[in-house]
């Protein structure tokens, strides 16, 4: 057994950018502390731009038969934008919080993790890490593509604990149990440009669109279940090619996403969006990207794993939701069940994004609680 201080572990993270998608340095970091703890590391590094190259790990650690127990993560992050108080890529702590983009979402997660892992004693069972450099963006190299190096080679986690930050006000009050779904779409509807002055000699396709925008903001998808709240429709972007006040356009687009229960499938969305735009102008067209659909990981040995483990640690009774953005546990349940828990996400994807010193190292005993029990 090693002592590994969690905070300084994120520190060393977020002193290194890792903007997404994230390859090189940042896994170095992750590498060497895990290598040390008897962990094989494999890394590979995968696609070309826009969406790559992703780096990827996958470290393991076995001790004969048992449970595989693992843990998984991104360490790239969202863009600093301006307006820090400070540079966001060199660590700090303030007022008892560590400040710096990844901070919260989710370096410090990722460094609770290899904290908890150096502090038992594993007796047997399998010990994993499935991390990617792609989560913030598309995901298109990410971790869709460890979960096939992990089919190529027949191995197969029991339970995955994904280390988002779950927690609402306290650590500890708030797990993820399951993620809506969601489908972005771009609409178009084309026309013939010309003069205002002359619409008989062009075709204004604003009038169609704004048809079909009127229809899908009306429409009820779903009344929402016992754990997922309603389905919903939002528009995000609309455009014209000319910005000339005199100019009838040629093309009127807009953009749209969905966040969807598991009543749904993006695949089914898609078409009932295409289906309405159609029915009102038939020049319609609508292209669709599919982030990944909704889940929902069923009552079992992880719930008690991880509320048990809240319990010892906070005293808190932590509520089992499905609300919030996605995550990678979108794709990882295909192998097995899946439960995101980490730090309070106050401050995520913020200016001056940061995490308590306290609640980093109280995360890690949590994940220590949790391993232990599987594999100690």
């Amino acid at each position: 057994m090693s002592i590994i201080d969690p905070v300084d572990l994120a520190t060393k993270l977020i002193s290194v950018p890792s903007v997404t998608p994230a390859r090189g340095a940042v896994f170095d970091v992750v590498d060497e502390a895990l290598s040390a703890l008897g962990f094989t590391v494999h890394r590979f590094t995968l696609g070309a731009a826009p969406d790559g190259p992703t780096e990827n790990m996958v470290a393991i650690r076995e001790a004969g038969p048992g449970p595989h127990f693992g843990f998984a993560g991104h360490l790239d992050v969202v863009p600093a934008g301006e307006g820090w108080s400070g540079d966001p890529f060199s660590a700090r702590i303030e007022d008892g919080r560590l400040i710096g983009r990844g901070a919260n979402d989710m370096k410090s997660a990722i460094a609770s993790m290899v904290a908890a892992v150096a502090s038992i004693e594993q007796r047997r069972g399998t010990l994993s890490f499935l991390i990617t450099g792609d989560e913030e963006g598309y995901a298109t190299y990410g971790t869709p593509r460890i979960i096939d190096w992990l089919n190529e080679r027949g191995i197969r986690p029991d339970m995955i604990l994904i280390g988002e930050p779950t927690s609402e006000l306290r650590l500890g009050d708030t797990v993820k149990i399951g993620r809506r779904g969601s489908v972005n779409m771009w609409l178009s509807v084309p026309g013939t440009q010309g003069h205002v002055a002359y619409p008989h000699k062009a075709d204004n396709p604003v009038g169609a669109l704004a048809r079909i925008i009127a229809e899908l903001d009306a429409l009820h998808l779903d009344d929402g279940t016992d754990v997922f709240p309603p389905s919903n429709l939002e528009f995000t972007g609309l455009g014209t090619p000319t910005h000339a006040s005199n100019v009838i356009p040629g093309e009127a687009t807009a953009q749209l996403n969905i966040r969807f229960n598991n009543l749904q499938r993006g695949s089914e969305l898609v078409e009932r969006v295409t289906a309405i735009a159609q029915a009102i102008d038939s020049r319609a067209n609508v292209r669709a990207r599919i982030s990944g659909e909704a889940f929902l990981t069923p009552p079992g040995e992880l719930y008690d794993l991880v509320v048990g483990a809240i319990r010892e640690e906070t005293g808190e009774a932590p509520a089992l939701s499905t609300s919030g953005g996605t995550s990678d546990g979108r794709f990882l349940v295909q192998l097995c069940p899946v439960v995101d828990f980490g730090l309070p996400n106050a401050t995520m994807h913020k200016l001056d994004e940061s995490a308590g010193v306290e609640d980093i190292r109280a995360l890690a005993r949590i994940y220590r609680r949790i391993v232990d029990k599987v594999v100690g």
